[in-house]
């Protein structure tokens, strides 16, 4: 079992990768992946630089992006998308897809992928690239910011965050030609907790899910564990977290793992709202997701 706590140092954009055939102004950092103890997971964080480009290439596995910051350009599955801020993307295995920056400013963005992709060294190879040039210039010309609510956009969404819950729970508008809404767009709240899934089985993910915690002032997840990998990805606020029995206080920029079988557990002490970007692989079961150590402490104490 494995916990693990990090932050972001955004100063490993200052060197870019080596130009290639493949790409050019683009740097990833690995905040979580073998190394770390992960089996299922590895999650990074990248920029692409203006001008930065990653040609037309598919994965061997699964992979979905989160866009923090600028403006990127997204062939996916044929198809052009101008991305921005809160945008996500599901890259299922075997899709053709290319990323690009034609702004004046760097593109930031939150990455996960399932099953682990191979060392670029090692002797299996999960990443195949189209041969010939690439021309930045024509991905932007064809670029489209997309439709969100037209049911024949696949793969892309965007989630502006959740309000307080008193606020997101209110019915302001009319019954009668309200936005339609249904399970694919539900808000789970709960303890003073609000979870909205951005990539999941229903978006047409396989392997992972990506989803948006808010808590509330006062909100708390008791201490559990799972039988899957998780990762945080703190965005604002700070929360006191009980990790394998250890206290500390996340905040904005901090990075959490927690193994198959890790304790974990967050309580909002404080005045303020707290949200992250979790992730989890595989995906969880239908059935016993969660275990509660509160539910089982009696037994190991040798109740009946």
């Amino acid at each position: 079992m494995t916990t693990l706590v990090t932050s972001v140092d955004w100063s490993f954009a200052d060197h870019p990768q080596p130009p290639s055939p493949n790409l050019h102004g683009l740097v990833r950092n690995v905040l979580v992946a073998g190394l770390e103890g992960a089996v299922h997971t590895e999650l990074t964080v990248t920029v692409i630089h203006p001008g930065g480009w990653l040609k037309p290439h598919f994965h061997s596995f699964e992979e979905s992006l989160y866009i923090l910051e600028g403006e990127l350009l997204m062939q996916l599955d044929g198809k052009v998308h101008r991305l921005r801020k809160g945008d996500f993307t599901l890259q299922p295995v075997g899709v053709w897809h290319a990323l690009g920056n034609a702004g004046s400013e760097a593109v930031r963005m939150l990455s996960v992928n399932t099953p682990q992709r191979q060392p670029v060294d090692g002797i299996r190879k999960d990443t195949f690239f189209t041969s010939g040039p690439f021309d930045l210039a024509a991905l932007d010309a064809a670029a489209q910011r997309p439709t969100f609510g037209d049911p024949r956009l696949r793969w892309i969404g965007h989630y502006d965050g959740t309000p307080p819950q008193a606020e997101a729970l209110a019915l302001h508008d009319p019954a009668r030609g309200r936005r339609p809404v249904g399970r694919d767009t539900a808000l789970v709240v709960y303890s003073g907790i609000s979870v909205k899934m951005l990539v999941d089985r229903v978006f047409g993910a396989e392997l992972l899910t990506m989803f948006t915690v808010d808590y509330e002032p006062g909100g708390s997840a008791q201490v559990h564990d799972h039988p899957f990998e998780e990762t945080y990805f703190f965005l604002d606020g700070e929360i006191e977290a009980e990790l394998d029995g250890t206290m500390h206080t996340i905040r904005a920029g901090d990075v959490v793992f927690s193994s198959v079988g890790a304790t974990h557990g967050f309580f909002n002490t404080g005045s303020g709202r707290v949200r992250w970007i979790e992730t989890q692989a595989p995906q969880p079961p239908e059935r016993h997701s969660y275990r509660w150590l509160d539910h089982w402490k009696r037994f190991e104490e040798g109740a009946d």
